[in-house]
């Protein structure tokens, strides 16, 4: 019997030099507020992947056309 791999609840995307990561079209870029880890994901995890905290996510998806529009990183927050 194989076992049926799950799909993981967030991608991480740390920082890129272009802001985005293949299959991000749809998803939103998170910053922690506590280590300032970026990545994508459809939802903010519980904790951080990267420092394991609980922390405030801020979502930094850009949603104008001034910063490159959606799917990129607005970098003024």
């Amino acid at each position: 019997m194989t076992k049926e791999r799950q799909k993981p609840e967030f991608i991480l995307g740390g920082n890129t030099a272009t802001g985005t990561l293949p299959g991000d079209k749809d998803l939103t870029h998170w910053k922690c507020g506590k280590c300032a880890f970026t990545f994508t994901a459809a939802a903010p995890p519980q904790e951080c992947p990267e420092c394991s905290e609980k922390c405030d996510f801020k979502n930094i998806t850009c949603y104008t056309p001034d910063c490159g529009g959606s799917g990129n990183i607005d970098s003024r927050l």
